[in-house]
């Protein structure tokens, strides 16, 4: 047992932690008092908006850092504390990890993959610009995704330092991920609600009824012109806007690709880009991105 001066160090330091634990947990919950005003101002369901308001108070009232909770009891711990279920855990944990809630970034147009990419150890400003650019990847599971197909050309970017990013990426999400349940063939939105919000959410854009929000993404004068909507069915909760990146632009899709962010109170979450089918049986159909298949048997069935 150490005594004296060590004593007194080793005191200070656990005051400091806690100190610094408690302050993460005050930013934590006026993230989570964030997106439920977002969530107001966008049109959102109004039981989520009351659901993340109550998780702001249990975490803003704990006298405990929630990184505590999560390194010795993992998400059950963080799920085991009051009005806090799975889905707004993984959220918890997801900042707790990274420092950034992607959901949330998506909702108030702030979204910038360079400056998440940038995160990653060894790419800096100009790499992390060369990987949004040529892979149109916005998150890192996109990111890892592109990276890992021997297709994909980035300026700068030779055999021995796609490997340690990628080797990087594995690292990050595995820890994003620890303990968190994904989004599996099995625990993702059937094509049908996909289809349905792509077709609810174009409409409601095209006639001028949905608010928008400013992207941070090629909008140079900061005008709000992203059409934002979101929508709760089938217990999945679900964000859709007109894709922003690099790609869509260069193809002129920003008025047809429509990427939709899901999530459930599991804590399975997901997201994937509705498009206008170019070519093929499909053709001129709205189809769901690397589920042709589903959408084919959903437009044999006659819809």
């Amino acid at each position: 047992m150490k005594n004296g001066t060590d004593g007194t160090e080793d005191d200070a330091m656990t005051r400091r932690a806690l100190r610094d634990g408690l302050l993460q947990n005050r930013h934590i919950a006026d993230q989570l008092v964030a997106y439920a005003d977002l969530l107001a101002q966008q049109g959102g369901d109004g039981f989520r908006e009351r659901a993340y308001r109550a998780a702001a108070g249990t975490v803003q009232r704990m006298d405990r850092p929630l990184v505590e909770v999560l390194a010795e009891q993992g998400l059950d711990g963080l799920i085991d504390l009051p009005t806090i279920g799975a889905g707004i855990a993984s959220a918890i944990a997801e900042m707790l990890r990274t420092g950034h809630w992607a959901r949330l970034d998506l909702m108030s147009g702030a979204a910038a993959p360079d400056r998440l990419f940038r995160t990653l150890p060894g790419i800096g400003p100009i790499l992390a610009a060369s990987l949004a650019e040529a892979t149109d990847a916005e998150t890192l599971e996109a990111l890892e995704m592109a990276l890992l197909q021997p297709g994909t050309k980035v300026p700068g970017l030779g055999p021995r330092r796609r490997a340690m990013i990628l080797a990087g990426l594995s690292d990050r999400l595995a820890r994003i991920n620890a303990g968190a349940p994904r989004a599996t063939a099995g625990e993702r939105p059937d094509v049908g609600l996909l289809l349905r919000m792509d077709n609810a959410y174009r409409a409601a854009a095209e006639a001028g009824k949905l608010r928008m929000i400013a992207p941070r993404r090629f909008n140079p004068e900061g005008l709000s012109w992203l059409p934002i909507q979101h929508r709760t069915d089938g217990g999945w909760e679900m964000t859709a806007l007109y894709s922003n990146t690099a790609l869509a632009h260069r193809l002129d899709r920003t008025r047809d690709w429509v990427v939709i962010d899901y999530h459930n109170d599991k804590g399975a979450q997901g997201r994937c880009t509705v498009v206008t089918e170019p070519h093929g049986p499909l053709e001129g159909k709205r189809v769901v991105r690397g589920r042709e298949a589903e959408c084919a048997a959903y437009y044999g069935a006659g819809r």
